[in-house]
């Protein structure tokens, strides 16, 4: 299902599939998006992206 879908900031609308990428200290440095198969599928792509950039 899709959370909050309903939610927008002046025609901007956020999807779930997508994580953040995060430096040693927490800090954001960036984010990995991906969209094409279900939520659950494209937040575990994302995050073994996220992951590959951090190793």
């Amino acid at each position: 299902m899709i959370y909050n879908i309903e939610l927008s900031n002046d025609g901007l609308v956020t999807f779930p599939g997508g994580v953040p990428i995060k430096n040693e200290a927490g800090k954001i440095i960036g984010a990995i998006g991906v969209s094409g198969g279900t939520i659950e599928q494209d937040h575990d792509i994302a995050t073994v992206g996220a992951m590959a950039i951090l190793d």
